[in-house]
């Protein structure tokens, strides 16, 4: 009796195990018409069992034998045996077979966790120890995933660590190289200023024709050893992305032109043709920037000067005006010189590369020429071409595309030079201040044969007491940037701030001639830029130049104020920062000779937002100003 009770109680157990393993098989984990292979051995074993009873039962019928007693007891040993199979399969089928699914789809969800495993001593028990191995390899295989995966993870992280270090390590790198060609430009620079001066000093003077040909040997050596510094701080702009194109208007055909001349000398040198042509009904009133275009060009001719040894070189200028309205500029340069190979013409712009090894013993040259005015072409979005035969000659077509210049800049008053004879500079007092004493040599000697009055400062601090002296009244101001104590920008920015001497041109002298340096000179109230080794020429014709200007301002009638407000209209509509500033000085000026706070202040507010580069403000402020001019111009009408 105890017996059946066990088992009894032990077939509930089982029931109620079987059920809740089958709940917790989720129905979408089922087929839609699901039904258990143990439910279908029963139903299979009754219907046998059933089909055999009424077989039976129904053979007694027919020998007319049938008792009722009889078929109430197959009956309930159909029931009997049913049920027993029933519980036989629960026990020993359905409970490993749902315990089997259970642990599959647990492992299918990603939980490698061993499957229960019922010991049945059969098929069931074998698959089920089966799957277990299987789920263990398949652990250890995640496990070595999940590190080998952390192991990435760290590589990635230190790959990344060591990418950023060598990324900070490359600006480093690039901001030394930026400071080191600062330095170097200003240290090769100085020195040069001081040996091209003194020849150009000397060779003014009246020296034995042996002495003259040596120095002017010296001379030339001398430029090309500057030309070959100023290749190298081009490249090095370029490839910094620190070199910015301006937008000022110019004619093409006078530059192009003027650069053809500058080489005649040479070419009459080696005797050859250098002839140049352009097409008479061109547009070459352009906006672009004509000292990389002169570059380009010069780039160009240098280069087929340098290997053309007899013939001719052809220089020839086109312009197309386009559809959109833009000036398409075609310059082609031809020779008669070695011509290059067709498996060298890609490499010919490239830099430090010239089309064979023998090329730089011969004729020498670094090889940046080309290099430096294909970016140079490239930067304005143009192109240029190569089509060249060995021993026939090269031919160089360079095609840009450039904006028109603005009718107004075109005819501008401002860019008319004053006539000479309206004020000589001779005898005008300037200040130079210059801590180098080989440069103030230099500037000395060629300033003093024009017969200027010359004062020198050796350094910021010393030029303000010079203008604080007593009696002290300088026409003009050259100033060197890079000094001890108190360096140049800054005390351009003392002397601005002082009323007295606003109006006095100031004119940055400096060995810097990195990009951005000019623009911090003109923001700091300078009013022009000469880099060293100056050009005696240059540096008289500029100074000469802002001295002439700032004679013409000062004889303006104080009445003379619309033009000037045309002049400054046109400065701010042309977005042009240091001709607006000057017309503003110049509006300031003349705002003291009358006087008139008013004006004077609109004359402030728009030299300061000319400082700033902010067009909109002074925009602005013109309406006011020309009204304000009108109500003068009434008042002394």
């Amino acid at each position: 009796m105890d017996s059946e009770q066990d088992e009894s109680v032990d077939g509930r157990a089982t029931e109620v195990d079987l059920r809740k393993l089958t709940r917790a098989s989720s129905a979408e984990e089922r087929p839609a018409k699901f039904r258990s292979l143990a439910s279908k051995f029963s139903i299979f074993t009754a219907v046998l069992v059933s089909w055999m009873v009424i077989t039976i039962l129904c053979w007694d019928l027919r020998l007319h034998t049938f008792d009722i007693t009889k078929a109430v007891v197959l009956c309930g040993i159909v029931v009997l045996v049913a049920g027993a199979l029933a519980r036989f399969t629960m026990r020993m089928l359905a409970r490993p077979l749902a315990l089997l699914q259970n642990g599959i789809t647990s492992v299918r969800k990603g939980r490698f966790e061993p499957i229960q495993v019922s010991r049945t001593g059969d098929e069931i028990e074998y698959l089920g120890e089966s799957f277990n191995r299987m789920i263990e390899a398949l652990a250890v295989s995640q496990e070595e995933i999940r590190q080998h995966q952390e192991l990435l993870e760290q590589r990635i992280h230190q790959r990344t660590a060591d990418l950023e270090k060598a990324m900070h390590a490359a600006l480093a790198a690039s901001q030394a190289k930026s400071e080191f060609l600062a330095n170097m430009s200003h240290e090769l620079r100085t020195p040069m200023n001081g040996l091209l001066g003194m020849l150009d000093v000397v060779l003014d003077s009246t020296t034995h024709p042996d002495q003259r040909d040596h120095l002017e040997t010296a001379q030339r050596c001398a430029y090309s050893l500057l030309g070959v510094l100023n290749d190298i701080l081009d490249l090095s702009k370029i490839e910094a992305g620190k070199m910015v194109l301006e937008r000022l208007p110019f004619n093409a055909h006078a530059v192009v032109a003027d650069c053809v001349k500058a080489q005649s000398a040479k070419a009459m040198q080696k005797r050859l043709d250098l002839r140049f042509e352009a097409a008479p009904d061109g547009a070459y009133d352009v906006l672009a920037d004509p000292l990389r275009l002169r570059q380009i060009v010069s780039n160009l001719l240098s280069n087929a000067l340098k290997f053309t040894e007899r013939g001719e070189i052809h220089v020839h200028l086109t312009s197309v005006r386009a559809a959109d309205g833009k000036i398409l500029l075609k310059i082609r340069v031809r020779d008669t010189g070695t011509g290059i190979p067709a498996d060298k013409l890609a490499e010919i712009f490239e830099k430090f590369t010239q089309a064979d090894g023998s090329i730089s013993r011969r004729y020498g040259g670094t090889g940046l020429g080309l290099a430096i005015t294909r970016r140079l072409v490239e930067m304005h979005g143009g192109t240029v071409e190569v089509d060249s035969e060995p021993g026939k000659g090269s031919t160089f077509t360079v095609n840009l595309a450039c904006d028109p210049a603005p009718a107004a800049a075109e005819s501008s008053p401002s860019k008319a030079k004053p006539a000479e004879t309206q004020s000589p500079t001779a005898g005008a007092a300037l200040l130079l201040v210059e801590d180098n004493v080989v440069n103030q040599k230099v500037v000395l000697a060629i300033l003093r044969k024009k017969g200027y009055k010359i004062d020198v400062a050796n350094d910021g601090r010393e030029a303000l007491a010079r203008l604080e002296a007593p009696g002290a009244n300088y026409h003009l101001i050259l100033m060197d940037v890079q000094m001890p104590v108190l360096d140049g920008l800054e005390a351009t920015r003392i002397i601005r701030r002082n009323p007295r001497w606003t109006d006095i041109p100031i004119l940055a002298m400096t060995a810097h001639a990195m990009n951005g340096d000019r623009e911090r000179c003109l923001e700091a109230g300078m009013d022009a830029y000469i880099s060293k080794p100056v050009q005696p020429a240059h540096l008289v014709s500029t100074i000469e130049k802002h001295l002439l200007a700032r004679t013409v301002e000062k004889v303006k009638p104080a009445n003379d104020l619309s033009q000037l407000f045309l002049e400054i209209e046109a400065a701010a509509c042309e977005s042009d920062a240091t001709r607006l500033r000057q017309q503003a000085r110049s509006l300031r000026a003349a705002a003291d000779q009358i006087p008139s706070p008013e004006l004077r202040e609109f004359a402030r507010r728009i030299e300061d937002a000319a400082t700033q580069g902010d067009f909109s403000r002074a925009q602005s402020d013109l309406d006011a100003l020309k009204q304000e001019i009108r109500s003068l111009e009434e008042a002394t009408a």
